[in-house]
Formats: structure tokens, C-alpha cells, sequence
């Protein structure tokens, strides 16, 4: 940083290179990601939805430019948020099973993504960012692994993993709760926070978050100072609670689940909306780099639909972890093109730091890649590496990697498969007979990259606990068995 009272210039001169300095800064852009939960991949109208309706998410991904092989680490939302705030699969944190239930207030059983992990949150807030977290937090309740202490100047949400929507509802059933002395109160029902204490909400969650978010900008502005929010959004994840009014604009949807499920994504598009509202009229639209995407695939049983891709969040088929994501910047990125080459959630924190002019200590590792010259050239960032998804099963583990236009997979501990992703895209057609030393190539690739895993820091139930302490888990080496490949051809 430059010390201007060790330089012996002028005053004016002086004057000059700090406003030349402080513009510099200022041109760096805002940084609003919008991450949704649970969305499936062909829910929003920008992938091609035909009974949801997203016009203003449509109206920024069409105006950007929308990824359309883009993965999470994780298959589910623990370990894909984990993976997103520190740049590295879960599976090197100790952190790929979500929470079993939220870390005490005392921390006595120390859950949460460990602090050595600096998120890009902390990275961007000493670079001088405005940095927000609101919504859905899943990483850790105990105050050493609060936002507030992770790189976060502001936060407003839950950190549990999931939430109720209604205040009305959930505040009646939590009262009711206490005086009945329950001192074990589910998260879903337990007030909201705002830093560190309880705030009595009375707006629909979905639509508190986008007002949240607004605030945020707001503050951002006032400070001139450049933001990075993360606006993390518990919708359209369980329980299915929507607004009337929202639901009448599904009426022609028959299927209930379906029916409230889009209603909550149109609140989700709704907010966005106001959102970008506020941008346009706190003059900061025109350099905010927005970045959508879901935690993980659809959960298809609750009203999510994956189309056309095979699966439903958990898996390591496609649907599991393939998400809608876009890119919006209108300083920086032309509207209307399409990215099909592969990109993972992991790129953002290097492509972050980049945007912020700043760097990460040496001994921090990164598992994703700066894409934005790449998204800006429409050239591919792993040409020669791969994207993996590994989610551990009892006794066994899901495991997806993609390479170009190849991926393999193996799901519910049947041989392997081996796909032309491009081709294929719902993953029907096995083609690991045809191509054995492919699939052989890409498994070999994958079980190294496991290699420098660690031990889960805590598992997502008793059952799992027991298989890793007594060496049923993991048992890599029988998950990267393929030479039963040839007599038992993979199930489609």
C-alpha cells in the first residue's frame, strides 16, 4: 500500500495520486452471488423451464452470459457451501457430510468448516470490500465459525440448514415450544438473527432476504465502498411454503408439490427484480458482477425437475450436481452467449480475488481456476483437468468426474460408467466397453485426486460414524474397482 507521508512530493501532487489511488479501487466490481437451494437445473426460463416463470433472473442471464456444464463440489449443501466460501472440495476440509444437528453455543462438539480454512469472504473484506452474508448459513453455529468471525461484516438469517417461511407460523409453534420447557427446539422454527441476536421477523423469508440484500447495497453505497454479498437464499428448499398471491400464478400447475415449489422460485425472481431495481438506482448496476446458481441439483421429490438430466440432488449423476448458473456484468460481459465448457462453483474464489486486485496467502490452496478470461474468450479452463463429485454413501461412495466432453460415473455401488456428456446428456447410453482405456484413464485420475483427503470432522448420522471407525468406510480401493466391468454391464 502506498505511504503518502514517506513521499516527498508536493501537495497537489500528493492530492493527485490518492484520488488516482481511491479510483482504482472504486472501479473494482460489487459481487452479489445468488445462490438458491435445491433449484433444479430446469427450473428457471433462462434452461429452458416451460411452467416455471423467472423473468427477471431470465432478463440477467440472457444479458450475460449463461454456463450450461456448471458444477458444485457436492451433491448436497453443507459440504457444496463449504466448498464455495473456501475454495476446496469438502472432502480436504473434513467437511463433506452436512451438520447432524447445529454446533452448541458453547462449542463442546466443535461442527463447523475449521477457521484455518480462510473463506473468500475474509479475503475480500481485507481487500477493503463491504462483504454481507444473508440467509441460509449450514457452516458451523458455534460463535468461532459465525459469519461475523468467517470474513462477514453484516449477517441476517439462520445458521441451521433450513428454515420455515412463514413468521406467523413458525413464531406461534417456537413459543409454544418454550413454554413447554423443549430445550431441544428444531432450527426450522427458532427466530432469525441479525449478528448475533434474535430478530423478530415479520416478512415472508424469501422476501426478508431480498429486503436484506437491498439494505446491504444500500449501506455499500453510503460507505462507497465496493460489496460482496452473498445472498444465499433457503428457497426452494423444504418445507414447500408459499404465497398466495405467488401461488395463483401457478394455478395451471395440477401437482401441489410442484405448484408451491414454483411459486417459491417466482418469490426468489421477484426479489431478484427488486434487487436489480436498487442497483440501477444506487448507480451501481452497470459494474456488479452478479453470479446465480443452486447449492446442488433439484431434490425431484419435492417438486424439482432436472430435465434433461438423470438424477436428483445426492447423486452423482448429472441432476445431482449440475446446476443453472449465470454470469451478469454489464461493464464487463456481452449479453446472450452460452458457456459450454465445464466450470465448477470452486472457480469463483480464485476469479474473486482476482476481481478484488488482491491476493491469498501462500499456504492457502485452491482448488478451482480464474475463468473470467476464459469466459470473456469463450475458451475452456479444463481442458486438461478434470471436475469431480465424490458423496459418501453407507459402506460405499457415489463418485462423478467430467473431462471435456467425457464423464464417468458410478452410482449406488454398481460398475462404472463412462458417458458422452455432450451427447448424452442424460447419461444413458454406457459407452465403457467401447472405450475401456478411456474409462480407465479417467477412474485412475479420479481415485488419485482423493488421495489427499481427510477424515470427516463429523458425520450426518451414528450409522456413519460407526462404518468409518470400524474401516467400512471409505474403502476407496473398492470404489475405484473397474474389472468387473466387462461381466456386469452398467444398469441404465
Amino acid at each position: 500500500m502506498i505511504k503518502f507521508k514517506d513521499i516527498k512530493l508536493p501537495f497537489a501532487v500528493i492530492t493527485l495520486l490518492l484520488a488516482n489511488y481511491v479510483m482504482a479501487q472504486d472501479s473494482r466490481p460489487n459481487i452479489l452471488v445468488v445462490l438458491c437451494d435445491d433449484l433444479g437445473y430446469n427450473d428457471v426460463g433462462f434452461n429452458g423451464s416451460k411452467d416455471i416463470k423467472t423473468p427477471e433472473l431470465d432478463k440477467l442471464a440472457h444479458g450475460g452470459t449463461i454456463f450450461t456444464s456448471a458444477y458444485v463440489a457436492h451433491p448436497f449443501c453443507g459440504p457444496s457451501r463449504s466448498a464455495i466460501l473456501t475454495g476446496r472440495y469438502p472432502h480436504f476440509t473434513g467437511t463433506a457430510y452436512n451438520l447432524f444437528q447445529n454446533s452448541s453455543e458453547e462449542d463442546a462438539d466443535n461442527m463447523g468448516v475449521p477457521i484455518e480454512e480462510t473463506y473468500m469472504s475474509k479475503i475480500l473484506q481485507e481487500a477493503g470490500y463491504y462483504t454481507s452474508a444473508v440467509g441460509k448459513w449450514h457452516l458451523g453455529a458455534a460463535p468461532k465459525f459465525h459469519p461475523n468471525k468467517r470474513g462477514f461484516n453484516n449477517f441476517y438469517g439462520f445458521l441451521g440448514g433450513g428454515h420455515e417461511y412463514f413468521p406467523e407460523q413458525y413464531h406461534k409453534t417456537y413459543q409454544e415450544q418454550l413454554n413447554k420447557g423443549n430445550k431441544n427446539i428444531r432450527d426450522y422454527l427458532k427466530p432469525l438473527e441479525h449478528n448475533g441476536r434474535d430478530v423478530e421477523e415479520t416478512e415472508y423469508l424469501t422476501d426478508a432476504f431480498s429486503r436484506e440484500a437491498i439494505r446491504d447495497i444500500k449501506i455499500a453505497a453510503e460507505k462507497k465502498k465496493p460489496f460482496f454479498i452473498y445472498l444465499a437464499y433457503n428457497a426452494p428448499h423444504v418445507p414447500l411454503q408459499a404465497k398466495a398471491e405467488d401461488l395463483k400464478k401457478f394455478a395451471n400447475i395440477k401437482d401441489k408439490d410442484r405448484r408451491t415449489y414454483a411459486a417459491m422460485v417466482y418469490a426468489v425472481d421477484r426479489g431478484i427484480g427488486q434487487i436489480v431495481r436498487n442497483l440501477k438506482e444506487t448507480k451501481q448496476y452497470e459494474n456488479t458482477l452478479i453470479v446465480f446458481l443452486s447449492d446442488n441439483g433439484g431434490n425431484t421429490d419435492h417438486g424439482a425437475n432436472n430435465y434433461p438430466l438423470k438424477g436428483t440432488k445426492g447423486d452423482t449423476w448429472e441432476g445431482g450436481y449440475r446446476v443453472p448458473m449465470f454470469f451478469h456484468w454489464p461493464k464487463k460481459i456481452d449479453g446472450k452467449k452460452h458457456f459450454d465448457f465445464p466450470v465448477s462453483a470452486l472457480d469463483l474464489y480464485p476469479t474473486f480475488v482476482q476481481l478484488a486486485k488482491t491476493k491469498v496467502s501462500s499456504n492457502k490452496k485452491l482448488d478451482g481456476k480464474d475463468i473470467m478470461a476464459d469466459v470473456l474468450a469463450g475458451t475452456d479452463s479444463y481442458k486438461d483437468k478434470m471436475i469431480y463429485s465424490l458423496r459418501y454413501r453407507e459402506g460405499y461412495s457415489d463418485v462423478g468426474g467430467r473431462q471435456g466432453d467425457w464423464k464417468i460415473t458410478r452410482m449406488a455401488n454398481e460398475p462404472w460408467g463412462l458417458f458422452n456428456i455432450k451427447q448424452d446428456i442424460g447419461e444413458k447410453k454406457n459407452l465403457s466397453g467401447r472405450y475401456p482405456e478411456l474409462l480407465e484413464k479417467m477412474v485412475a485420475e479420479t481415485e488419485k485426486w482423493t488421495k489427499g483427503f481427510v477424515k470427516p470432522l463429523w458425520y450426518y448420522s451414528l450409522k456413519d460414524e460407526e462404518y468409518w471407525n470400524d474401516g467400512r468406510m471409505p474403502r476407496y480401493d473398492e470404489t475405484f474397482e473397474i474389472s468387473k466391468l466387462v461381466t456386469h454391464p452398467y444398469k441404465n
